[in-house]
């Protein structure tokens, strides 16, 4: 896990693992609604999740680009967009990918006023 707004696309032409933005035709909107969640989330925004073991990752204002970040060949979010034409962010909540109860009302602190900023995109 990690705490980040990932947009379309995931997979790239060259499916290199890791660092190719794969542009979309949308992708100015992605980046939008990525940056609407993402710049009212405390951790998100400032694009240090700080994750163990991955401590040095960064992601400028709290998004990426699917497949800059990592390349998903036939990904849902992917597939939905071409398929359906659904505009689908993946949005990482959290270094652990199970957190425990105890630690799920801080999350929703969290991640509340995102969601409503999200919301109010529709």
């Amino acid at each position: 896990g990690s705490v980040v707004a990932s947009y379309p696309y995931d997979d790239s032409p060259t499916h290199r693992p890791t660092g190719v933005y794969s542009k979309s035709a949308d992708d100015e909107v992605f980046r939008y609604l990525a940056k609407a969640y993402a710049s009212h989330h405390p951790i998100m925004r400032t694009g240090k999740p700080n994750c163990p073991a991955e401590e040095g990752e960064t992601f400028p204002d709290g998004i990426t680009n699917g497949a800059q970040w990592y390349d998903v060949e036939g990904g849902m979010q992917d597939y939905n967009y071409v398929w359906a034409n659904c505009f689908e962010i993946t949005l990482e909540l959290s270094c652990c990918k199970y957190p425990p109860t105890s630690e799920l009302p801080k999350e929703w602190e969290n991640n509340r006023e995102s969601l409503l900023a999200f919301i109010e995109k529709v």
